[in-house]
């Protein structure tokens, strides 16, 4: 039986953190803990049931390593929109929150080849025209990304850290290759490390006043 912190559901919410810097490099992560979190992972809602998730662990050092590298080419790459408008956002990228990330992710991007175990999700698609329009894009993310984020979460109350990054996806063919993932019907949808925390105690991240972004029967 996996050992859980015994958190509540509102404090697995609420405290369920990108952790970069407090990974345990050296502690390994039983199979028996990951498969407990995909238990509760695959009972995330998908459209029409499809259940079109696949969970791709890479524990071996050497293609970690590989992964780690793409990963890191993918971060310099950078991401474009193609758009000269500004980037929506509610964070100040002149703010001390921000630095702390970016010092945070610099960190990671230093040691994550150390970490025991990296998941890619992915999802499955007849062919990827299928993401050409919103409603093909919502239906199919909604197929992978709420279990994915229901993995995290269980992973929060098994006392593991993880981290929802998509750095990696520039060089998305050439981490299917690596990882002999089918490109043309098998989607990459984010990478995240897996690793017990160092310390279990997390609380609320800074974010903006919900009351400025809702809306009731019109924008």
């Amino acid at each position: 039986m996996t050992t859980t912190l015994g958190l509540s559901a509102d404090e697995v919410l609420t405290t369920t953190r990108s952790v970069r810097k407090r990974l345990d490099l050296e502690r390994p992560v039983p199979r028996e803990v990951i498969e407990d979190c995909l238990r509760v992972a695959v009972q995330a809602p998908t459209g029409r049931n499809r259940q079109q998730w696949d969970f791709v662990f890479v524990e071996e050092p050497d293609r970690k390593a590989a992964v780690a590298d793409l990963w890191r080419r993918g971060l310099v790459a950078g991401h474009s929109s193609g758009s000269s408008a500004p980037l929506p956002t509610r964070m100040s990228f002149a703010s001390q929150e921000w630095h702390r990330i970016a010092d945070s992710l610099d960190h990671l991007a230093r040691h994550l080849h150390e970490v025991p175990v990296l998941l890619i999700p992915c999802l499955r698609v007849d062919d990827r025209s299928s993401l050409d329009s919103i409603r093909g894009q919502a239906g199919n993310w909604g197929s992978v990304l709420p279990a994915f984020w229901s993995f995290m979460l269980a992973a929060r109350e098994r006392g593991l850290g993880t981290a929802w990054t998509t750095a990696h996806l520039t060089y998305e063919r050439e981490m299917a290759e690596l990882l002999d993932i089918p490109f043309d019907t098998v989607v990459q949808a984010a990478l995240t490390p897996v690793a017990y925390t160092v310390g279990t105690t997390f609380k609320p991240g800074p974010r903006a006043d919900h009351r400025g972004f809702v809306h009731w029967d019109q924008w």
